[in-house]
């Protein structure tokens, strides 16, 4: 892939968003110009894809292309807000957890003639092609990588502490973030989720402590029919994830999202991380943890030995009220196969998309290597959907954001949330 230095007309961007004008037309020379929204930010991650957006443009001379980058924990509402004005945008992020109602508003564009007969289907795995498609068979996003969690620690505070592995439960990470906790020298067990999207680390440990008895179609739903928070098994989950923040967290983490969560890892204040593998990227180019203090360990189960893996992915999409929508699938494909897809799965640490990629030995070692071993183990790491795609996702993680914090600050109970939960889901279930 070629190397460049780009100026973002990120300004001008930005300008014409806030003004509300509408996608820029053709110019005087034929020229398409696209705005192109990305969600999950952040500066390596951007300027890879100004590589690849220079690629493009160099193949598609009659095209240019302005990303906007907004910051991650604003991305989401500044896209929503440019979806609804029906301007300013072209081509976008679109994340499982935001195309259901996305698409429910008639935001996005349905793809699916467009791609009909595109070759780069042959190419891409099955759980990618799957992912494509909704219920209905609409595409609203190709599929760019596949996120699951992982625990990232730190080898040297482990030993330092008197163990010898990482540990494999939850259980055993409470007992061994605790013993490494430090406030007093600034050094913290775990670094813990409560601010944007605290919800869903709190629903992985309710999953993993009923894990074989989760239904697979649904990571929400017990095969009996009731919602994973109406089971005994999910208060021990709790109970035990309060006990990970008073006893092995910052305090400062009752706010903590993305960001802050792999910022405390990375700058070596913090022994554990839970989080996607993307974030494999971000740590090896620390300057504060170097690479061998630091590595990945297959996600950590319940009490039976088992966990559930939820299936989560995003990708490139393009916007109902484009004028431009031939010019932004075709941004969408180039991004999607060959060069560019490898590159950018590869750099955001992201499980592939393509085919070609299991004979990569890129995936087969180093962090990665806990990917590979979840993988080679689907007996006791569980592969589940989560019903991210249902019109009120947005709603949901809101709620349970908000009530998250509200258990970290002692403002409600373990019992109490799970209620609320269980509640929340049957009625919309009905």
């Amino acid at each position: 892939m070629r190397k460049r230095t780009a100026a973002l007309a990120l300004g001008t961007a930005a300008a014409m968003v806030l003004t509300g004008c509408s996608t820029m037309s053709p110019s005087a020379s034929g020229t398409v110009t696209l705005n192109m929204v990305e969600s999950l930010t952040n500066p390596a991650r951007t300027d890879l894809l100004k590589d690849l957006i220079a690629d493009f443009e160099q193949e598609n001379p009659k095209i240019k292309v302005n990303l906007i980058s907004p910051p991650t924990e604003q991305a989401d509402q500044k896209i929503q807000q440019m979806l609804q004005s029906g301007k300013g945008v072209d081509a976008l992020e679109v994340r499982d957890i935001t195309v259901g109602p996305w698409s429910n508003n008639g935001w996005l564009y349905d793809m699916k003639k467009d791609l009909d007969g595109w070759k780069g289907w042959q190419a891409m795995t099955e759980n990618a092609v799957k992912a494509s498609e909704d219920a209905k068979g609409r595409t609203y996003f190709v599929p760019y990588g596949f996120y699951g969690l992982s625990l990232f620690y730190r080898t040297d505070l482990i030993k330092d502490a008197g163990f010898s592995k990482p540990p494999a439960t939850w259980d055993e990470l409470l007992e061994q973030a605790s013993a490494i906790h430090d406030p007093a020298k600034r050094r913290y067990g775990y670094a813990f989720r409560g601010g944007a999207n605290a919800n869903s680390n709190a629903t992985a440990v309710i999953e993993a402590y009923l894990a074989d008895k989760v239904d697979p179609a649904n990571g929400f739903r017990l095969k009996d029919g009731g919602t994973i928070f109406s089971a005994p098994e999910a208060l021990d989950a709790m109970e035990t994830y309060l006990k990970l923040f008073k006893q092995a967290s910052p305090k400062s983490s009752v706010s903590w999202g993305y960001p802050e969560m792999v910022e405390g890892f990375s700058n070596g204040s913090t022994a554990f991380l839970l989080q996607d593998p993307e974030v494999i990227a971000t740590v090896s180019e620390s300057k504060s943890v170097s690479k061998d203090q630091w590595d990945t360990a297959p996600l950590v189960a319940g009490p039976g030995g088992k966990t559930v893996q939820p299936l989560a992915t995003a990708g490139w999409g393009v916007a109902a009220g484009s004028d431009h929508k031939a010019e932004a699938v075709k941004l969408v494909e180039f991004l999607s196969q060959g060069e560019a897809s490898t590159a950018f799965t590869k750099k955001n640490s992201l499980v592939p998309i393509l085919k070609s990629a299991t004979e990569d030995s890129f995936y087969k070692t180093g962090p990665w290597s806990s990917y590979v071993t979840m993988t080679e183990h689907p007996e006791k790491y569980l592969v589940v959907t989560q019903p991210r795609g249902v019109a009120w996702w947005t709603e949901w993680e809101q709620k349970a954001d908000t009530d998250v914090q509200k258990l970290i600050l002692g403002k409600t109970t373990p019992k109490e949330l799970l209620a609320g939960w269980d509640a929340y889901w049957t009625e919309k279930w009905k």
